[in-house]
């Protein structure tokens, strides 16, 4: 769509979602205008904001019988989206659908599956996270379409769309979120990591005197902390005949831990407050009460004047008879906490915890099993900024609401300066817009310049792709066969090309039933197209199995054939492997199992 009017970047987060577009006909890349998204705030009540928050809440008959909850382009109010659904449903968790974006990357459960709520209330039908985020998109979709996009050819479906996902997503992840915008009915996008989108926020914010505030061989990193994830991308500053360029060289793994883990961490504080004085709370309480010190937090970080928040949740009972709790979350709790359990200083050679993990376990998220955002963020440094041979570490651009808060980001920096300076280097801090925003208006800013031109990030894939290839040798009783990893997709493929081995071929199994295993890796930037890797469990990871059966009319079933290989990166960073059979004629396509 690059002939069309409005550019539109989609920030599709954890926590909220935002869209910003610019009028190609009535401006340029410096008049990036945020769309205000009308939604339900009460019964009733519609207000436009420039947040939408990622929640959905599936009201009870009655609830839809009273009225109120209705949009115009949705008459029947099964799903309430946004400002509203995420205050009531703190009060009913039950009827809650919250983190549908790192639902849609878990890869140990089928994300097309109704799974939302987890701990859902009995009469509430369930959703999959595919289609939680595709009810984000169409409510945006719905709202740009009932303003701005009532003409022909200003509707949102027919713009340059950009939406963003994390640096730290794979294949999969991507094409699921594709697939959730095709649902939606946006199908001609184009997705873009979000770190990017804010270092694009940023250089759209500094406009030419972005050169004057980088230099030949630093490394910037984007520090991503949001609701739900923590993300980190490196981008090194080059020099190609005298024009300073941008590379980005690394991305972190996707990390569960963000505002909503400190959010919960506060409430067992207030939890263990009300049990010491002798009322404990129920899991419905506690899921509560999660949901309000979000609101009571944000308060408290957002404005240094405020000491304490009440908070306010209901008792078991019923009624006024049932009566409600009350407590408080302070500063000083807020501060201390953060600061201790997620923020503590740390050495570069610090490394997460990992701890032993339960059998068994309740159906949720695979969170971060480490709270110290500080240990994570070392780790990354040392396994990817000293791999390069430029400076290490220049700079940081920080991103994510967690940010907004004043003593956050100045702990972050005070580790990564001591860090820096340790090895004689000097580290600043470069200022990015709205925290809240940037992200959305940086995805613009790149839609902008793939048309008119300009410095653009080089990257291609985060991640190296593997397949895995069953070795030859002989069998021995209860000893499995060797799986070695084939490098399909090398770290920093662009996107749009494809890449084969026309000089290596290997055996294909048709006619029954086979299982092709999928991995990748941030941590083998030096991988290339064809290398295969014997010993590879500490540095690749799995990321799916495809099981499936390879028909071939006339040959019988068990038949190994010679196949060739051939990937292609999508223009949207989708992974699609090709088996090509010279011999037989023959070409088979493996997609992503987005099953899991």
């Amino acid at each position: 769509m690059a002939d069309s009017r409005f550019i539109a970047g989609i920030d599709l987060g954890t926590t909220n979602c935002v869209l910003s577009y610019v009028d190609t006909e009535t401006g340029d890349e410096g008049s990036i205008e945020i769309f205000r998204i009308p939604q339900i705030t009460a019964p009733g009540e519609v207000e436009e904001k420039a947040l939408l928050p990622s929640f959905i809440y599936i009201p009870t008959q009655r609830e839809k019988e009273g009225g109120g909850l209705t949009m115009p382009w949705d008459p029947f109010g099964d799903r309430v989206i946004g400002a509203y659904a995420r205050t009531r449903g703190a009060e009913v968790p039950g009827r809650l659908v919250a983190s549908a974006k790192s639902w849609l990357c878990h890869q140990g459960v089928d994300r097309t599956a109704a799974l939302l709520p987890v701990d859902a209330a009995e009469d509430v039908e369930k959703i999959s996270p595919i289609a939680a985020s595709a009810s984000f998109l169409r409510h945006i979709k719905a709202a740009w379409n009932n303003t701005l996009g009532k003409e022909t050819g200003e509707r949102l479906e027919d713009q340059e769309v950009i939406l963003t996902i994390p640096a730290s997503f794979d294949a999969v992840a991507r094409d699921l979120t594709v697939r959730a915008a095709a649902s939606s009915g946006i199908e001609n996008l184009t997705l873009l990591e979000e770190p990017q989108a804010a270092f694009y926020a940023w250089l759209n914010a500094a406009g030419d005197e972005w050169k004057e505030m980088v230099s030949e061989g630093d490394m910037i990193l984007v520090c991503d902390v949001g609701g739900g994830t923590t993300d980190f991308s490196l981008i090194r500053v080059t020099n190609e005949d005298g024009i300073l360029g941008l590379e980005r060289v690394a991305v972190g793994d996707h990390i569960l831990l963000g505002g909503d883990n400190m959010d919960l961490a506060l409430a067992y504080v207030l939890a263990q407050g009300l049990e010491s004085n002798g009322t404990k709370l129920d899991s419905g309480q506690m899921e509560t009460l999660w949901h309000n010190v979000r609101l009571a937090k944000e308060k408290i970080l957002s404005d240094p004047e405020i000491d304490s928040v009440p908070v306010v949740l209901p008792g078991r009972g019923s009624g006024l008879v049932g009566g409600t709790l009350r407590t408080e979350l302070t500063r000083d709790q807020v501060e201390s906490l953060l600061m201790d359990g997620f923020l503590p200083s740390c050495s570069l050679e610090d490394s997460p915890a990992s701890a032993a993990r339960v059998g068994l376990q309740e159906m949720g998220l695979p969170y971060a099993t480490d709270s110290a955002i500080t240990k994570y963020l070392a780790q990354f440094i040392r396994n990817h900024a000293g791999q390069q041979e430029e400076t290490p570490l220049s700079a940081v651009l920080f991103n994510g609401g967690v940010f907004k808060s004043t003593i956050i980001r100045q702990r972050v920096f005070e580790n990564l300066k001591s860090w820096a300076e340790a090895h004689d280097n000097e580290f600043r801090e470069i200022t990015g817009p709205d925290l809240d925003l940037a992200v959305s208006r940086g995805a613009v800013a790149f839609g902008f310049l793939n048309r008119s031109g300009g410095v653009k990030i080089k990257g291609g894939t985060a991640q190296s792709y593997y397949i895995g290839i069953e070795g030859s040798r002989l069998a021995v009783p209860g000893m499995p066969p060797v799986i070695r990893a084939l490098c399909v997709v090398p770290q920093g493929m662009e996107e749009g090309t494809t890449a084969s081995l026309p000089d290596r071929t290997f055996g294909l199994i048709v006619g029954q039933p086979v299982e092709f295993k999928f991995f990748a890796s941030t941590l083998r930037p030096e991988d290339k197209l064809g290398d295969i890797i014997d010993n590879w469990e500490d540095t690749i990871e799995p990321v799916t199995t495809l099981s499936t059966e390879m028909e071939a009319p006339g040959l019988d079933p068990g038949t190994l054939i010679p196949v060739r290989l051939e990937a292609e990166i999508t223009e949207v960073g989708t992974l699609a492997l090709y088996l090509v059979s010279d011999e037989k004629n023959l070409q088979f396509k493996l997609e992503f199992d987005v099953r899991g």
